[in-house]
């Protein structure tokens, strides 16, 4: 069992002046104490030096990103070449459809799970649509892997990509993404993930599981802060893909010779010479602080710690079997991450309200959805019994004592 890390974190408080229970980080992840110190130190560099920075600054700018390398390969299971920081998670979506996503009159569908996040779907549409296709014939939806493998059986030599989550935002279902992988490369698919509810959540292995690419945010279980910095996985065998294609910039053109400024591009072998502009140093010294953190503890310990504190909180609301409410989330500990999505009929907008009166902060999806993360790195116990006493009074299960 990990060590709570919850001392090296701020935790909001209540409205009683005391911590919050706080069970959103699948929306948004809170601060380590350290992040100050990190920025801070970029805004003295700044300060002192002006655009000497670049070169002279403690933590040099022209590369600052690669010291988040190592840690992001950990982080997601893999190669160092395979990684970078950049972007957003819908611009580096973007980025990877323009290289693969390449279809073809045979072969020009997307599957994609059912129900994804909303960002993803305007995306890929778009990506479609830009194409000459339209979205009604070449989108389609699978609810998971069992429906995945009949599409592809039935239909497979249509499908040009299989984009599906790590972790489903709404439903906390965590896909099979070895599976899913396996299943598309074997009917001759590019398979890519959105990881914004995996990272930091799921113990990952994308170079090992042979995704082609893969992107996720970082200011949720990452807590890179609001807005943050996002991550791109690209698979070492298109590392020196030159002829792929690609929507390039100057930040994505090889070290040695960038500011040479000369007309043509050549780009840096791997995940980054997929960057476009140089990325924000103020976001990635925020997101350093969280990403030592995550290093420290090691993605094993805490998906176990995860495991753990996630299936109390199933255990608790158990107690309160009956009542009126379902968990949605599947009850098999490998398919879900530290998420429950619980279904409450009526307004769930109106709960999350009263539980943030009691000091208690998750989130809602409409219609009647509430969601719960137990964070491993801060999350407590007692954040879980603090919530689910809470929950059963806001929602009308029993009267408060």
């Amino acid at each position: 069992m990990i060590v709570s890390y919850r001392d090296r974190f701020n935790i909001p408080k209540g409205p009683d002046g005391g911590e919050c229970a706080y069970l959103c980080t699948q929306s948004l992840g809170l601060q380590p104490k350290s992040v100050r110190n990190y920025i801070e130190q970029e805004l003295k560099d700044w300060e002192l030096l002006g655009v000497d920075g670049h070169f002279r600054a403690r933590n040099p700018w022209v590369q600052y990103n690669k010291l988040l390398t190592e840690q992001t390969a950990r982080l997601v299971g893999a190669q160092a070449i395979e990684v970078v920081t950049m972007n957003s998670l819908t611009v580096n979506l973007h980025l990877m459809m323009v290289s693969f996503y390449r279809p073809s009159a045979q072969r020009h569908r997307i599957a994609i799970e059912e129900h994804a996040f909303p960002s993803d779907q305007y995306a890929v549409k778009s990506q479609i649509q830009f194409h000459g296709y339209d979205p009604a014939q070449s989108l389609v939806a699978v609810a998971g892997e069992d429906e995945l493998d009949e599409l592809l059986d039935r239909e497979g030599e249509s499908v040009a990509l299989v984009l599906m989550g790590g972790v489903n935002y709404s439903s906390g279902r965590a896909f099979d993404m070895a599976r899913v992988t396996r299943a598309g490369h074997a009917q001759g698919c590019v398979v890519g993930f959105d990881l914004a509810h995996a990272a930091g959540n799921l113990a990952l292995k994308l170079h090992e599981w042979d995704a082609d690419f893969a992107v996720w945010c970082t200011y949720k279980y990452l807590n890179g802060g609001p807005g943050s910095i996002a991550g791109c996985f690209v698979h070492e065998r298109h590392a020196r893909g030159e002829s792929l294609p690609r929507f390039a910039g100057w930040w994505g053109h090889e070290l040695e010779t960038r500011f040479r400024m000369g007309p043509d591009f050549h780009a840096t072998p791997g995940a980054e010479g997929w960057q476009v502009s140089n990325p924000p140093v103020l976001a990635l010294a925020a997101l350093r602080a969280s990403m030592d953190l995550f290093d420290e503890a090691g993605m094993e310990r805490l998906r176990a710690r995860s495991v753990e504190l996630t299936g109390y909180l199933e255990s608790r609301l158990d107690q309160l079997a009956d009542r009126g409410f379902s968990i949605v989330t599947p009850r098999n500990p490998e398919q879900r991450g530290a998420q429950l999505s619980i279904r409450v009929p009526g307004s769930v907008g109106g709960l999350r309200e009263r539980l943030a009166a009691a000091g208690v902060v998750c989130d809602w999806r409409e219609p009647d959805i509430l969601r719960v993360a137990p964070a491993p790195l801060y999350n407590t116990v007692e954040d879980i019994d603090r919530f689910v006493d809470q929950f059963a009074v806001a929602a009308g299960l029993q009267t408060p004592a």
